[in-house]
């Protein structure tokens, strides 16, 4: 199981991709270097995509603020919290459930860093609140697992047709088929695909 934990990984991937793909090689020099986009893993980095789903950027960043201040951004504190100091920082009914399922769920998230994807993303989405996408962004970003992708998420979803001229935005199902065929580096092509989508959002005026 690869792990992307360097730039060097990343260049790596991406000089493979564009080796096996030519639309990616007809892109990729001006979208490089790709970013790395690692991110922390554990409690808390699920706990702030709970707090993001559904949300502006800003709201989910008051929510957190608000929760830091309170002292309930750990597992321990979040399981022995009461449902009234959640809602004051600004959660409503369900991602208080949800933030009581992630802790009590006592995930081993040392464990995690080592598993493989499937074994990721399965004991994720076994707790309420957590979808494939938020368990396959976080086998990604927060684990660096090189083979994974994210076929759910809109941003994809519009580069890949932009990319590959499609006649309409790729079904999950179908950008998931699509991207079989660059394993073993699909998480580098979604770095590839996120950075084209910046790049055409801002030449094209495309929203999400």
């Amino acid at each position: 199981m690869r792990i992307i934990e360097t730039d060097a990984d990343v260049a790596a991937g991406a000089a493979w991709l564009a080796a096996h793909e030519p639309r990616f090689a007809t892109v990729l020099p001006e979208l490089e270097p790709l970013p790395l986009r690692r991110r922390p893993d554990g409690f808390g980095q699920l706990l702030n995509a709970i707090m993001g789903q559904q949300v502006s950027t800003a709201s989910a960043a008051a929510i957190n603020k608000r929760l830091q201040e309170a002292g309930l951004l750990e597992e321990t504190a979040v399981a022995r919290a009461r449902e009234e100091d959640l809602r004051a920082c600004g959660l409503s009914r369900q991602k208080i459930r949800y933030a009581g399922e992630l802790a009590r769920a006592r995930i081993d998230y040392e464990a995690l860093r080592t598993a493989d994807s499937d074994t990721v993303i399965e004991t994720l989405t076994a707790v309420p609140g957590i979808g494939k996408w938020t368990a396959e962004v976080y086998a990604m970003f927060s684990l660096g697992h090189a083979d994974v992708f994210a076929p759910g998420d809109l941003a994809l979803q519009i580069a890949a047709q932009h990319l590959f001229e499609l006649d309409e935005r790729p079904k999950e199902r179908d950008l998931r088929a699509m991207a079989a065929q660059w394993s073993p580096w699909r998480a580098v092509a979604a770095r590839l695909l996120f950075t084209y989508y910046r790049t055409i959002k801002g030449r094209e005026g495309i929203g999400t």
